[in-house]
This record gives structure tokens, C-alpha cells and sequence, in this order.
């Protein structure tokens, strides 16, 4: 089995965050997000992976493309990199990847988080991952016939077809057949909204007689701005929690502070006169005085002092010392 990430957008929804790396990259209870990712899809999937593929824009560095090998390795996985550096859509992202597609494969966009408990079914040519949500106009949604098959894909319905929607993973029988479609698509230049689209792939494969099959997330959380990747981190963190992690560092040091669960905790982190919890993320080396916080991710290295925070995300780096209580500021920024 092999995993295909496209990631080449920065995340400008995210910024500041992601101004220093992408978003892919930002922790979620003390991980960054493609970490959680292939690790969710690999408990799923339940078979060896041999290699994981990331695609991103050249200019990411090779900081952040060290960073990506470490994770496959860390999954005793293969991992390489491509690029795409320029947004022609979903469809050629994936084919940037294209020798890498063989055999099995999972493609998942690296924006996304998700819960499940459901054994992917390897017989159908592909599996796609589905979640019901309560409003299904706001997303690319599948329609099921009696067998629990999809029959059909529908981009933002305008009345209601289904409420099952496409989070953006997706399982292939075999790779060949999907750079085949989408080879397709770029050689005759089937375009949609200025990009090559993964979904007319998807219908060209339906249409050939191809059996797609659903596969049912329970949680489906997004990483896309900064109140909604808070509010994953607090997710994430309860999950965890509830699974009976340890996500408090052994060498944290506590003076006159508490942590309420559920918390990560980095390692060497300070705490001094503080209260945080629940639902905090403080990364590595971070030092806190004098402050209480709740909802919120501290990536490594920052410095808080005098204050009340919730709903914060704050990068590494950073230091704050100030009345603000719901903030969000990028790495090596200084609020005083």
C-alpha cells in the first residue's frame, strides 16, 4: 500500500501560521496534522505501507522536506517527495505523484483529521471516505443505491441528494487505473473552473463500471483557519485523552501550576503560577508565568507571561505578555 498526500498550498487561511511553514505541518496535540493523518489511515487501512508520498510546492525548503521523510520513516515507510508548483488542480496534483502510483494506494489531502472504526473494503476499486454532515450544499457529497454503493458524485448540491460528504481521502484498487484517468484529463485538456478536477476522473471511472464503495468516518475535523484548528487541537486532545494517552511530558516543571486535562505537554516545558487546561497544546520548551489559558495551541519555544488566554493559537517562538485574551500570532512574533 502506498499513500499519496498533496500538499502544496501554504494555507493562506491559516496565516500567520503558515507563513514560516505550511499547514500540514502545524501540531494537533503535539503532531503535526500529516503526521495524525497517515497514522489515522494506516490503523484503518491495517496493512503494511510501503511508501508515502508527499506532494508540495518547491519553495516549502528542505527543512520541511526533511521534516516529511521523518514522519514515513517514523511509520516504517518509504518516503519521497514531489512537487507542484503550480495550483492547476486536484486532479494534476495527484499525477505530480505519478510514478508512485502502484497497486493499492490511499490519496488524502493533509487538512483534514478523522475518527473511524471501519475495515476498508480492498474488493470495491475504490473507497471513499464519507461523513454525514447538516448541511450537505457546502460540500462534494455521494449518492448510495440500496447495495451501499456510490452511483454518484455531486459537487455543492442545491437541493438535497445526500448528506454524505467527501472529507477527502480516497482508496484505490489500483493506482495504474487512476494515473490512467487522470492522464486523461490533462492530455485533452478537461478543465473545470480554470483546474483538472479529481472528481471528472472519478465519474470517467464510474462510468466504465467501476465499483465505489463508502467508507463512514465518526469525526471528520478540519484544520482549515485558526478557530477551527484550535477547536480540532480540543477535539483531538479529548479523543486522546479518552484513549488513555499520557500526553504530559516526564520533565516538566511545575511551580505553584496545574494542569487541567485534557493537555499535551511538551518536553521542558515551565510553568510557573499557571493554570492551563483544558483542551491545551504547549509545545517543547515553552515557558508560561503568571497566566491562565484554556482552548488553545502554544507551538514550541514560546514565552507567555501575565495572561488570560482561550481560543489562542500561537506559534513558535513567539512571545506574548499582554491583556488580549484571544489572540493568534505567528512564530518569532513579539506581543509586549
Amino acid at each position: 500500500m502506498r499513500i499519496i498526500v498533496p500538499m502544496a498550498g501554504r494555507g493562506s487561511r491559516l496565516r500567520p501560521h503558515t507563513l514560516t511553514v505550511p499547514k500540514p505541518l502545524i501540531p494537533i496535540a503535539g503532531k503535526p496534522i500529516v503526521h495524525r493523518l497517515v497514522e489515522d489511515i494506516a490503523s484503518v487501512i491495517n496493512q503494511e505501507i510501503e511508501e508515502i508520498a508527499f506532494i508540495i510546492h518547491e519553495s516549502f525548503g528542505k527543512a520541511v522536506e526533511a521534516d516529511l521523510l521523518a514522519i514515513a520513516e517514523k511509520l516504517g515507510s518509504k518516503g519521497k517527495i514531489y512537487y507542484q508548483n503550480e495550483a492547476l488542480g486536484t486532479a494534476h496534483a495527484i499525477l505530480c505523484a505519478k510514478e508512485s502510483m502502484q497497486g493499492n494506494i490511499v490519496v488524502a489531502y493533509a487538512d483534514t483529521l478523522f475518527r473511524a472504526d471501519f475495515t476498508l473494503e480492498t474488493d470495491a476499486d475504490s473507497v471513499i471516505w464519507v461523513k454525514a454532515v447538516p448541511d450537505p450544499s457546502a460540500f462534494g457529497v455521494v449518492q448510495l443505491n440500496d447495495k451501499n454503493e456510490i452511483v454518484d458524485f455531486v459537487e455543492k448540491p442545491k437541493e438535497f441528494i445526500s448528506d454524505l460528504a467527501i472529507i477527502g481521502i480516497y482508496y484505490f484498487k489500483s493506482g495504474e487505473n487512476l494515473r490512467a484517468e487522470l492522464e486523461y484529463l490533462l492530455d485533452n485538456n478537461i478543465i473545470k473552473g480554470g483546474e483538472y478536477q479529481l472528481t471528472d476522473a472519478l465519474e470517467n471511472m464510474k462510468q466504465k463500471g467501476l465499483l465505489f464503495k463508502p467508507g463512514k468516518v465518526d469525526e471528520w475535523m478540519d484544520c482549515g483557519n485558526k478557530n477551527v484548528t484550535v477547536e480540532t487541537n480540543s477535539r483531538m486532545l479529548n479523543f486522546l485523552h479518552q484513549d488513555g494517552q499520557n500526553l504530559v511530558a516526564n520533565n516538566v516543571v511545575l511551580e505553584n501550576a496545574k494542569i487541567i486535562q485534557p493537555c499535551y505537554v511538551g518536553e521542558n516545558v515551565v510553568l510557573k503560577n499557571a493554570t492551563i487546561g483544558p483542551n491545551v497544546s504547549v509545545g517543547a520548551n515553552s515557558v508560561i508565568e503568571n497566566a491562565t489559558i484554556n482552548n488553545s495551541l502554544i507551538q514550541n519555544n514560546a514565552t507567555i507571561t501575565n495572561a488570560q488566554l482561550t481560543n489562542s493559537m500561537i506559534g513558535n517562538h513567539a512571545a506574548f505578555n499582554g491583556k488580549f485574551t484571544s489572540i493568534s500570532i505567528g512564530d518569532y512574533s513579539v506581543l509586549d
